[in-house]
């Protein structure tokens, strides 16, 4: 079954850390995605950039509306995604877990559907 892993956090926390405090929190990360590599489970994730760069697209009664900015109710934002393709939900739910952006953000755990979309 794949998973999307969606990371969240207030990217204001991110840059009050030291160099070496992002480092040690990149690398945990590094280590998770080499972890998952080896055993086939990864199949793919990114970081995204900054909120400030984002636009948001909104069609309302037929006129398409584009605004900077993602404009979500929280400070926590959309930062990046990590796919996998593990055995049940829960494991899932074991890697969310591990990921270091957990302690600081969020980390939702969501199911990704067939190209049909039938599983809802």
């Amino acid at each position: 079954m794949k998973y999307i892993l969606l990371i969240r956090h207030d990217p204001q926390y991110l840059e009050s850390l030291s160099a070496q405090e992002r480092d040690t929190i990149f690398a945990e990360v590094d280590a998770i995605v080499t972890e998952l590599t080896e055993t086939g489970e990864f199949i793919g994730g990114q970081g995204l950039g900054h909120p400030s760069t984002t636009k948001t697209v909104r069609i309302r009664d037929g006129v398409p509306a584009i605004v900077d900015g993602p404009y979500a109710e929280a400070k926590e934002q959309l930062a990046g995604y990590t796919l996998v393709d593990v055995e049940t939900e829960q494991r899932a739910l074991d890697i969310a877990n591990r990921w270091p952006d957990a302690r600081f953000g969020a980390i939702e755990v969501r199911t990704v559907m067939g190209g049909a979309g039938a599983e809802m």
